[in-house]
């Protein structure tokens, strides 16, 4: 709950800002010792590490111009913000896809190599998105329940008040999913040491994420834009929407590679 560091100058050092480039270095590092546990080359993980981060914050903006009003484009509030998550995943995907192929490496096993990094970046992400005070939860009377401070009302709009001016708890969920995807990351790096298939890393990261995205989105409580008016058609938001759709077909996936393999292993 500290959005600013420390100043250099009239230049702010925002906690968010470190505590993402922390997260993105530490990810790329893990990403690097699992490739080399597939003999894949440390220096190209590198490369296509950065250029997957570069890939990801277009692609996170995009998404965040088409599912919130009033975005002003070439503002510094919109250079500044994280973006949609989802939108960050596959542009950075995308840049993936283009750059393995570019450098001739099996798609499976970088993928598998990367997963876990990015459940790694996450729990840092949400930990810059607690201190910023972005992402907020619901108003709740629970003890974990969070007040946040003015800096991060003014930072970030967070309501610390009631119509009255009773202080406001709220549900940190950025805390929620933060120390979630610290644990889906143990998870991933477990499963990928004992992997039936290359892919298998990849496609539990997208049943693991979207499963905690989509309860987590029960409790947030700030303003994330309605894609082509799903979420007033459903009920649900758009990442619970995009959570659904990726979690079955990352299911039916794992289970027909699964399958494959069984057979494989039975010849």
């Amino acid at each position: 709950m500290y959005p600013e560091l420390f100043r250099i100058g009239a230049f702010p050092i925002n906690t968010y800002g470190v505590l993402l480039a922390i997260g993105l270095l530490l990810a790329l590092f893990a990403a690097s010792r699992l490739a080399a546990r597939d003999n894949l080359p440390r220096e190209r993980i590198y490369d296509l590490g950065l250029w997957t981060i570069i890939g990801g914050l277009i692609g996170s903006k995009i998404l965040m111009a088409f599912t919130e009003e009033n975005v002003n484009l070439f503002s510094l509030d919109f250079l500044r913000s994280g973006g949609v998550y989802y939108g960050g995943f596959l542009g950075g995907l995308v840049a993936l896809v283009f750059l393995i192929r570019f450098y001739k490496l099996p798609f499976w096993k970088v993928a598998d190599a990367f997963a876990p990094g990015v459940a790694l970046g996450q729990f840092f992400g949400r930990q810059g998105c607690f201190s910023a005070g972005c992402c907020w939860g619901k108003v709740t009377e629970l003890p974990w329940g969070v007040h946040f401070t003015e800096a991060g009302h003014e930072n970030t709009g967070v309501p610390i008040f009631d119509s009255v001016g009773n202080a406001l708890h709220l549900h940190p969920t950025q805390l929620y999913e933060s120390f979630a995807m610290l644990a889906v990351f143990g998870i991933l790096v477990f499963l990928h040491r004992r992997k039936r298939f290359d892919g298998q890393v990849l496609i539990g990261y997208m049943i693991l994420y979207p499963i905690v995205r989509f309860a987590i989105e029960f409790f947030r409580d700030d303003p994330r834009g309605d894609l082509f008016g799903l979420t007033s058609l459903t009920g649900l938001s758009t990442s619970q929407i995009i959570s659904l759709l990726v979690a079955f077909g990352a299911v039916a996936f794992m289970i027909y590679r699964l399958q494959v393999a069984r057979k494989f292993e039975a010849k």
